[in-house]
């Protein structure tokens, strides 16, 4: 049975093309020039017509899991589903969800959330319950003990997509500013230090880095080059960074913080991924470069939704009201996260790949969603 979408802006990565996209067996059977007529068609009106939004690492899952400070939700199958409605919801056909192994102070409350995070994925996927196909990003926190642990436990999992090496430890990175992390902090979690129990919170810090840092990070960079797993940096911030990140066999530089950094990366020819949070409100939150830096400057790649999943469609616009031709801001989160993570059946408007798309029209100058569909089905 066909659908056929006439009447629309069509955004291909290199044009937007007026005409007509046809759906068979949940592919995308042609593109065609020009306005329809046929009998059944659905009309455009004119709306655009994009590739369903691929995000490369949203936090969303974790909150709807943990969504205040020392609560866990009882229900994991309700948590991956309310994700799930988030996530398509926000037109992102595709999702690599981050799970973080590592959080120093809730060991055993982040173990167990890992546990169930995956289990229930893995449950709503066999039972058929997701609107949008998820992946996994593992995003392992090098410098806590208990990371390399986590991770040899699920490093075979068949949906792992995407390996991050993190190091958040306060003083360097993203937190360079002791100031910012000590505000970001108290803010996100209520955690109110002394002077000197923040001191001491500092020194044991650095003094796990120093431990386990080098050793997880080799060994978790091996187990994923060995199944064939991209792998990111995060929060690369001097020259030395990205190159231990090249010497690794990195290939994609996530949140880069400065401009240097960002700089270095392209020379290496990884690609450059920013956060659509960072795209709409013009800056970092924790006061890093921003991607519209980044991107007036030929430094961006890619985007993720980070830790707000509509940030990812309104980014794209806002990228495109700043003078990036609106394909190449969709390609963002469309083409250049499906090339980039070996998804070679999504992320373009072609014959023959994954009829995954959105019917977007804007209005007030937001974008709005009007119809989503998955494989060919309709299901917003």
């Amino acid at each position: 049975m066909q659908t056929v979408l006439a009447n629309f802006q069509i955004v291909t990565p290199d044009e937007i093309l007026p005409g007509t996209v046809v759906l068979a067996g949940g592919e995308i059977e042609a593109v065609d020039a020009g306005t329809s007529r046929l009998p059944g068609a659905i009309d455009g009106e004119d709306d655009y017509l994009i590739p369903g939004l691929i995000d490369v690492h949203t936090d969303n899952l974790e909150r709807h899991f943990a969504p205040r400070p020392a609560v866990a939700w009882p229900s994991a199958i309700g948590a991956v589903l309310a994700h799930d409605r988030d996530i398509f919801g926000a037109g992102i056909t595709t999702v690599y969800d981050a799970i973080s192994f590592g959080d120093y102070e809730n060991g055993g409350e982040r173990r167990a959330m890992i546990e169930k995070s995956i289990e229930s994925l893995d449950v709503a996927r066999a039972h058929e319950l997701l609107r949008a196909d998820h992946f996994l990003h593992f995003r392992c926190e090098v410098s806590d003990r208990g990371a390399l642990e986590i991770f040899e436990r699920h490093a075979g999992h068949p949906r792992l997509g995407v390996v991050s090496l993190m190091d958040h430890t306060p003083g360097q990175g993203q937190w360079s500013d002791l100031a910012i992390y000590r505000a970001f902090r108290r803010k996100k979690n209520g955690r109110v230090w002394t002077d000197a129990e923040f001191d001491a919170y500092i020194d044991q810090r650095r003094a796990d880095r120093e431990i386990y840092a080098t050793p997880q990070r080799e060994t978790i960079r091996r187990l994923a080059s060995e199944r064939r797993i991209p792998l990111a940096s995060h929060d690369d911030t001097t020259l030395a960074d990205v190159d231990r990140a090249r010497d690794e066999g990195v290939t994609i530089s996530e949140f880069p913080t400065t401009l240097a950094a960002a700089e270095q990366a392209r020379a290496y020819d990884m690609k450059i991924v920013m956060g659509g949070p960072n795209v709409v409100l013009g800056r970092s939150h924790s006061g890093n470069v921003g991607a519209g830096e980044l991107a007036s400057r030929g430094l961006l790649d890619a985007l993720t939704s980070d830790y707000v999943p509509t940030s990812l469609l309104e980014a794209v616009f806002v990228l495109s009201a700043g003078g990036m031709a609106l394909p190449q801001a969709v390609a963002t989160v469309t083409a250049t996260p499906a090339a980039m993570l070996g998804l070679s059946d999504r992320g373009r408007i072609a014959p023959g790949l994954r009829a995954d798309l959105l019917r977007v029209r804007v209005v007030a100058g937001v974008p709005v969603i009007r119809a989503a569909w998955r494989g060919g089905q309709r299901l917003a």
